[in-house]
């Protein structure tokens, strides 16, 4: 293996192991900002060491160790903290070896150590923004200009929120667990948003070559399906599992043979996993039945109307108007405006579209959001006002940091270039 190909395997890894490593180490050091500092000390030892003696058989194992042994010889050196050497170097000494026992105890079902970690994040001492952003950064491992595009902000404020939110935690000792009774209701609001958030930014990336990153997808329902088994009557719950497998499905199918984007109306779906299909249904009744009307149970019957039209002309467009008329007045905001306002243009005709659009233009909330000019684009383009569109399409191409996204964009403003109707 060449010394490219090792630092691509240690890439992979990472990106792989990190959420679990800084998740177990933060249960045993009780600080999420050391344990962060401990899994990169492990990730730079395995820069020094794997091109040399190759990728170990179990490198996931390997990092933890390493990690560790850098938390046992800090507690035992900085004599500042001589109590906590003394609580946790022992019993993490103890546990050092065997490896299996490390495995173990990340894979344990119940103790979670990854949703023991989201709760720790989505305590009530961090504000919403903060809970998000460094649950995003140390569960799903974004960097901070990624989880900036996420939230529309700049990058500093980002990284702040971040740097205060871990300061927060250890000043405040938070216990890392997963919370019960009372508590796990109050925190539950955020733990869930998070959790989507983890999963959107696997079903569309913010940035990057890579139009999706199912990993973040496939750990975000099953961080969610852990919840539901832990919060079995909470429907916003079942509504948010169902709502993403519904939208996992389609992965297969949003990008072709070449890695480039397809858009759901040219989806092939014959492609869409049904097994997903199904498991999301059934979530989306359990919900319902528990008497669910939330923003999760609303966006999962949004995607169950696409999941269960064979094909794109099919779809009940109406149903999904009236479904994001109802969720825009559970949670008023300009994004589920612009997804009425595409529902609204396939129900009554690209014109009824512009007009809900043109009002979130003059309203000025999304004047980052690459997807609102995307749009305008398309029903402008639709209406036969090609330079318009193209204008639109352009501005859309320079807000997305996404190389796949971009390429995309740019093709729709050449193709009204030519005066022709770009592909959906």
């Amino acid at each position: 293996m060449t010394g490219t190909d090792t630092h691509r395997a240690i890439e992979a890894v990472w990106r792989i192991e990190q959420a679990k490593l800084i998740a177990s180490l933060t249960r045993q050091v009780r600080d999420v900002g050391l344990a962060e500092e401990f899994a990169q000390e492990a990730l730079v030892a395995a820069l020094k060491s794997w091109p040399r003696t190759g990728v170990p058989d179990r490198p996931g194992a390997w990092l933890m160790a390493t990690a560790k042994r850098r938390a046992i010889d800090h507690f035992r050196h900085n004599k500042l903290i001589e109590r906590k050497h003394a609580e946790i170097g022992r019993d993490m000494e103890a546990e050092l070896d065997p490896v299996a026992d490390i495995e173990a105890a990340m894979d344990d079902p119940v103790g979670d150590d990854l949703l023991s970690l989201i709760f720790t994040a989505c305590h009530p001492v961090l504000s919403a923004e903060a809970r998000a952003a460094l649950t995003l950064r140390l569960v799903g491992g974004l960097t901070t200009g990624e989880i900036a595009r996420a939230f529309l902000v700049p990058e500093p404020t980002v990284a702040q929120r971040i740097v205060r939110a871990k300061k927060a935690l250890a000043e405040a000792n938070v216990a890392f667990e997963v919370p019960r009774g009372t508590q796990m209701a109050e925190r539950l609001g955020s733990v869930l948003a998070v959790i989507y958030l983890i999963f959107n930014e696997g079903y569309s990336a913010t940035a990057g070559n890579d139009w999706t990153r199912p990993q973040l997808c496939e750990e975000a329902m099953r961080l969610g399906r852990i919840l539901a088994e832990l919060a079995p009557d909470e429907p916003e719950v079942h509504g948010l599992v169902a709502l993403m497998e519904i939208q996992a499905s389609r992965i297969g199918a949003r990008t072709d043979e070449k890695g480039e984007p397809v858009l759901l109306l040219d989806q092939d779906r014959g492609r869409w996993n049904r097994l997903l299909i199904r498991r999301g249904l059934a979530g989306l009744a359990r919900a319902e039945t528990l008497g669910g009307r939330g923003s999760y149970v609303l966006q999962a019957a949004i995607a169950a109307c696409h999941a269960r039209a064979v094909t794109a002309g099919e779809t009940d467009w109406a149903r999904i108007a009236d479904l994001y008329a109802e969720l825009a007045r559970l949670t008023p905001s300009p994004v589920v405006e612009l997804n009425r306002a595409v529902a609204v243009s396939m129900a009554r005709g690209p014109a009824a579209g512009l007009e809900i659009v043109d009002r979130l233009v003059t309203g000025n909330a999304l004047k980052a959001y690459h997807l609102l000019p995307s749009v305008r684009g398309d029903f402008l383009a639709k209406l036969g006002r090609f330079a318009e569109a193209r204008a639109e399409f352009e501005q859309a191409s320079t807000l997305t940091r996404n190389a796949r996204e971009k390429a995309l964009l740019t093709e729709r403003a050449q193709a009204c270039a030519r005066g022709e109707r770009p592909a959906r």
